[in-house]
Order: structure tokens, then sequence, then C-alpha cells
């Protein structure tokens, strides 16, 4: 019988994002893991992201049904899976099984984007999904069967996260794709400053921490990692109150383009 490699416990694997840190592995059957704490950081300010005018008509539309945290384990699959004229996936079993405990306990999200088939059955085509902690999520990989599906649920994991009171968005490695959306590089002393902020503590090494104590005294009270869920709920409430209850991808055009 074969051997189940045991998940990254955790603890352990919050402990290493609060530290700047995070898994990879070097093949999708490769039981091992590394650590990495890149030199050069990508994260995505949320006051920064770049709505380009075909994505808010998309948006408009309402082509795509969003969802949060509705197919977790098929969102981290699609992610890991071979794709075309790419190199072996960095999305290991073990670190798959790792994602699906942490999201079990509430620390592990995903955001769909749903389109409606032939027989009007909805199919997953794209979507993202991540670590929440504090005032932090930190984007693990997302991923697109047609035109838009990734940007979309971009879009709406950053709503949710401006609504909640979020601060950092983590990419952790840049890639022109993110980089057309407003992400930017920063050097990794830079993000883990930002980090310590988002976090609400003092920052021990180099740099500005400047709004800790402002960070530290919102954040009393703010459940661990629940801030996407709960921004993402904020938002349809806001867009039913809107009367857009219909169309919250209109919604999520509006909010974004009035910050963009």
């Amino acid at each position: 019988m074969a051997r189940e490699d045991p998940i990254i416990p955790p603890e352990l694997l919050l402990r290493a994002y609060r530290a700047g840190i995070f898994p990879m592995s070097d093949s999708r059957d490769d039981p091992e893991i590394y650590w990495v704490e890149p030199r050069q950081r990508a994260i995505l300010p949320l006051e920064g992201f770049h709505l380009s005018k075909s994505l808010a008509r998309t948006l408009r539309r309402g082509r795509f049904t969003v969802t949060c945290n509705a197919a977790f384990d098929a969102v981290i699959d699609a992610c890991a899976a071979p794709r075309e004229g790419a190199d072996d996936s960095w999305i290991s079993r073990r670190i798959r099984e790792s994602y699906r405990e942490l999201h079990r306990l509430g620390h592990a999200h995903s955001i769909e984007s749903w389109v409606a088939g032939e027989d009007g059955r909805l199919q997953l085509v794209g979507g993202l999904y991540g670590v929440g902690f504090g005032r932090v999520f930190c984007g693990e990989s997302m991923f697109s069967r047609v035109a838009d599906a990734s940007k979309v649920a971009l879009a709406w994991l950053v709503a949710a996260m401006r609504r909640s009171g979020m601060e950092l968005l983590d990419c952790q490695f840049s890639t022109p794709h993110l980089m057309s959306l407003g992400a930017v590089e920063i050097p990794q002393s830079q993000y883990t400053a930002l980090l310590a902020q988002a976090l609400g503590r003092p920052y021990a090494g180099g740099g500005s921490s400047a709004g800790a104590s402002s960070s530290a005294a919102g954040a009393a009270g703010f459940a661990d990692g629940a801030g996407v869920p709960e921004g993402f709920a904020a938002l349809l409430d806001d867009a039913g109150a809107a009367g857009l209850s219909s169309s919250p991808g209109n919604f999520i055009a509006q909010s974004l383009t009035h910050t963009s």
C-alpha cells in the first residue's frame, strides 16, 4: 500500500505565513516541500487594482456567477492540474491536502467563477484560492478556462477585502497577468513591514511600521482569516440594498470604478 504523505500541520503553515514564508514543491508528485522567502515580493495594492474598461463591461453584463468558498476542492484541483505549455505544477498532493485542511479550519478561501452550460447548470470556469489571516490574504494560485474568469474572481476578491477592511493582498511572485491588474513588486523587507502593519504588531526589522498602532486598534475582535468571506457576504447584501441583487457584478464594477 502506498504511503500517504503527511499534511503540513496547520499551525506550522499559519506561523510561516505570518513570518512572510510559504511552501512549494518541485512537482505535482513530489512528497517533499521547501519554504520560500522571495527577495522580491509581488503585492496588489487594494486601491491600485486596475479595472480595465473591458473587465468592467464583463462584470456589468453579469456573465459570470461568482461565489466564495463554494468549491474550494475543485478550485485547488484545477490550479494543480496540468496546463498546456506550462511546467509541472508546484502544487503537490501534500500541499493540496494541507490547504484543504486549512480551508476546513476556516483559514483558506476560494473565489469561484461560474457560467451556465447548455443544460442550464452552472459550470466552474475559473477561480483562485489563498490563505487569510488578520487583515492579510495571500493568494496562492488561480485558473481560468474561459476569458476573464480569473480576472472576475480577482475583482471580487479585491472588493471583498476592501469591504471587510483588509489591508494586504500578497501575490507572492509577479507575472505579466498580475502586473496588468495593478500588482507591483517590492523588496521582501518592505513586504515584511507591511505584513507586520496589517497584523497590528510592531515591526522588529528595518523599514517603516507607521500605522501599526492604528491597525492594532482596528484589528481588535477581527476574526482571524474570516475577512474575505465576510466581505463577500457584505457585498451581496450591499448589492441587494442598492437594488442590484440580480446583477451584483454591476455593483462590484461600480465600487471598483470609484476608487481604481
